[in-house]
């Protein structure tokens, strides 16, 4: 049977490497993707690149994938950070035994959700990242992937495509 990965990005303004470097990772591994937001159809990235959001995560079950990454941008920021729908279903996924990531601001909303809390993670190495990473009480580390068994969190843009082989490394164990 084959291995599914749902990557979540917000509805304007993903990054678009942090998408899709990981996204061909993994169906280069043939880990079936589907790519979800809080709205369906195209979006437009930071650098007014275009993806297209196949399904609402609040449509799909978290136990239906056995990754579920949030991938970065500026908009992950605005609209994904205070999702409180998200860090519920982010908290569902992992409580069915789905491997639980993000990266770059996306590595923050998986912070949110406690998950991380007593633990090392990354995000993006600006202040206010680190700082939120912080006040979940998660240890920040300067690198570009942190991979635990259940949860792994990655920099951003340049840990990108490293992102997207340690949730194949992980999906295949």
């Amino acid at each position: 049977m084959s291995k599914k990965a749902l990557l979540i990005i917000p509805p304007d303004r993903f990054n678009e490497d942090e998408l899709n470097h990981p996204k061909a990772e993994l169906e280069q591994a043939g880990i079936q993707v589907t790519v979800a937001s809080t709205k369906t159809g195209e979006i437009t990235g930071d650098n007014a690149g275009k993806a297209n959001a196949e399904v609402l995560f609040s449509d799909v079950s978290a136990t239906d994938y056995d990754v579920v990454a949030v991938i970065g941008g500026s908009g992950t920021i605005d609209y994904l950070w205070g999702n409180q729908e998200l860090l519920s279903y982010l908290k569902e996924a992992y409580e069915h035994n789905v491997l639980v990531s993000g990266i770059c601001a996306g590595s923050v909303v998986v912070a949110k959700t406690g998950l991380l809390t007593g633990r090392q993670g990354t995000c993006y190495p600006v202040d206010v990242m680190i700082n939120e990473l912080a006040a979940n009480e998660v240890e920040y580390v300067k690198q570009h992937v942190v991979a635990h068994d259940d949860i792994i969190t990655s920099d951003g843009p340049d840990g990108a495509r490293e992102f997207g082989q340690s949730l194949v490394k992980a999906l295949q164990q």
